[in-house]
């Protein structure tokens, strides 16, 4: 029987190119995102195993009734994907834009937890499973990576307490937690300076939207006996800084 995964944030880099993956492996995917015109064409290039469902996932109106109007060869959802997320600014706390703040905690946190919680019972009746994406930065600090760096924390810590919860109910719970991944990511967090996006990955042989995806199909497709907790995955080229130290005089 054809499984169904549900991908938030599927216009684009993470989300589109798990779309993909799981398309092409044999699974029926509500691909969701704000975007239409990206969600209609990626459900064009993929083809019918693909259902685009346009609505802003911070609605939480909108997502519940974008979820009760799935038509029934989509309606069952088998696995939860919940990439949708951003980071907004680099500015550091005390010069940071509380909106942006407030924005990200609205996406990275709020509408995560509410797409969970509609769709856990159906969940836990077809022992399905959660991908969540965090981040490295929900363990290593950086400046400027203030909230965002918080929100991913939480979302780690969610998915421990998910798979605390669900003990017993056969559901598989992950967070995946990826470094330095080239996507539309440092756009939106810049406001769309290509120049600081290139500048970020150039030379840096950056993972990949299908590296991550890649990644998320192994993890819903291993044997329903295990459990992936945490993954964290970076590049070889990536890895980790020294304390920063303010010196007097």
């Amino acid at each position: 029987m054809t499984k169904t995964a549900l991908v938030t944030g599927a216009t684009s880099g993470i989300g589109e190119a798990t779309v993909r993956a799981l398309a092409n492996a044999g699974w029926h995917v509500v691909a969701t995102g704000r975007r239409a015109d990206r969600l209609e064409a990626l459900a064009a290039s993929v083809g019918d195993a693909v259902y685009p469902a346009a609505f802003d996932i911070r609605d939480a109106a909108a997502t519940a009734a974008a979820i009760d109007a799935l038509p029934a060869a989509f309606a069952v959802v088998d696995l939860l994907v919940n990439n949708a997320g951003l980071a907004l600014g680099t500015a550091p706390a005390q010069t940071a834009d509380l909106g942006d703040w407030r924005t990200m905690i609205d996406t990275n946190v709020t509408a995560l937890v509410g797409i969970t919680h509609r769709l856990l019972p159906g969940l836990i009746e077809r022992k399905g499973a959660i991908v969540n994406l965090s981040s490295v930065a929900a363990t290593y600090p950086y400046t400027g990576g203030n909230v965002y760096g918080g929100t991913k924390a939480f979302v780690h810590q969610f998915t421990l307490g998910l798979r605390s919860d669900l003990h017993g109910t056969g559901v598989r719970v992950s967070s995946i937690e990826p470094g330095m991944v080239e996507t539309e990511f440092t756009l939106v967090r810049t406001g769309g300076d290509a120049a600081a996006s290139d500048k970020l990955y150039g030379g840096a042989n950056p993972m990949t939207a299908e590296d991550i995806a890649a990644t998320i199909l192994w993890i819903a497709t291993l044997p329903p006996h295990l459990n992936v907790n945490t993954l964290e995955i970076m590049p070889v080229s990536q890895s980790f800084a020294g304390f920063q130290v303010a010196r007097e005089g």
